[in-house]
């Protein structure tokens, strides 16, 4: 198996790359955040340009069909320079559950809009019990007449606050279902927020939310919601190593530079070795997502895998984190240096999804059957 990216791949990595050290360094971001909206219209814009919005869908369903490596060698630059914009809700969440309404009009031009990032789409599905099994949800959807009404309550809604359409995922039947709903339809309350790492999210609670017969986008939808959590794990699996590799990187260089008693405090034994295991803890975790994005190449990826890529990136990505921090001192919780933040990065993303406790048990769960 080739964990190594191809021309092409490298080409595409590359490019992402530069688009983000020229317009989007750790300065040109935090303006950003600090903003009114707490994110870029105009780096939306030209995501969207680039084609990265369409990269993970199918060339069937309009997209340009870039498999999980694609992904991996896009979001790696995304974690590494904190990008703020909702890409993962965007393209690896709201595109894939759309894509999958195959015949569905109504579907096919929102997926259009989403992709050429003319309307900004959000996923409903966290509800504060961190799993990543679609059967644990407890937002009710009910019959109504030809209609639906939809009880229950949302949280870490990413991006939910600027939405134009919201895709909520609701038992119907004691079955997972997927439906469209209006941001502003009655019954629809959102509270907005920031979230660790600077990201903009939203709670959304639903009462008693009338919805039309045409809103149930997928019924008995587990097997397409599990695909799309497999997609949005290895895309946000891959935003944390990036941002390993970032804190790696600026870690190894600030210990060759800082200096006490005269010399570096790299050759000091006990920060030699927390650098080393740095260096472990981070090619652990990027030889591990690269195989787990082999096997979805091939569609040979299980819940074991998924549940191996989750655990261990969280698990590792802390231990970087912290250890990063810790030979920074002081200055590494500041707000003008990026270490504190890109250590937000990994605990945010090992929030969403089920964390890697989460993930962990999932796996001893395995092991026992």
């Amino acid at each position: 198996m080739d964990f190594t990216f191809t021309d092409e791949q490298q080409m595409l990595r590359d490019s992402v790359s530069a688009f983000l050290n020229r317009s989007y360094d750790f300065d040109a971001r935090q303006k950003i955040v600090k903003g009114s909206e707490g994110w870029s219209r105009d780096v939306w814009s030209q995501l969207a340009e680039l084609g990265l919005l369409a990269l993970p869908v199918p060339e069937e369903a309009g997209g340009l069909g870039g498999g999980p490596v694609e992904l991996v060698a896009i979001a790696e630059p995304f974690g590494a320079h904190l990008l703020a914009e909702p890409y993962a809700a965007n393209a690896l969440m709201v595109a894939p559950l759309l894509a999958a309404a195959e015949g569905n009009d109504m579907a096919s031009d929102w997926l259009e809009k989403v992709v050429s990032g003319e309307a900004l789409g959000a996923l409903a599905y966290e509800e504060g019990h961190g799993t990543a099994d679609p059967s644990h949800i407890l937002t009710k959807a009910e019959r109504r007449g030809e209609g639906f009404v939809i009880n229950g309550e949302k949280r870490l809604v990413i991006g939910g606050r600027d939405a134009d359409l919201l895709l909520v995922v609701a038992l119907l039947d004691e079955q997972p279902a997927v439906f469209t709903v209006a941001p502003s339809a009655d019954g629809v309350t959102l509270t907005d927020y920031a979230t660790i790492d600077g990201r903009r999210a939203a709670n959304i609670r639903f009462d008693a939310v009338e919805l039309p017969g045409d809103a149930l986008l997928l019924d008995n939808a587990s097997q397409a919601l599990q695909s799309m959590l497999d997609l949005a794990m290895l895309g946000l699996c891959a935003e944390s190593v990036g941002a390993m590799g970032a804190l790696m990187k600026q870690t190894a260089e600030y210990a060759m530079t800082r200096k006490q008693f005269g010399v570096p405090i790299a050759t000091f034994q006990a920060v030699a070795h927390r650098l080393a295991d740095m260096k472990i803890a981070y090619s652990k975790a990027r030889a591990t997502l690269l195989y787990i994005a082999a096997l979805m190449e091939g569609g040979r990826e299980t819940r074991r895998d998924m549940a191996i890529l989750k655990g261990q990136t969280g698990k590792l990505g802390r231990m970087v984190g912290e250890a990063a921090i810790q030979t920074h001192g002081g200055v590494g919780m500041t707000d003008e240096l990026s270490v504190g933040h890109l250590h937000k990065r990994i605990l945010a993303n090992d929030a969403m999804l089920g964390g890697s406790e989460y993930h962990l048990r999932v796996l001893g769960n395995l092991a026992a059957a």
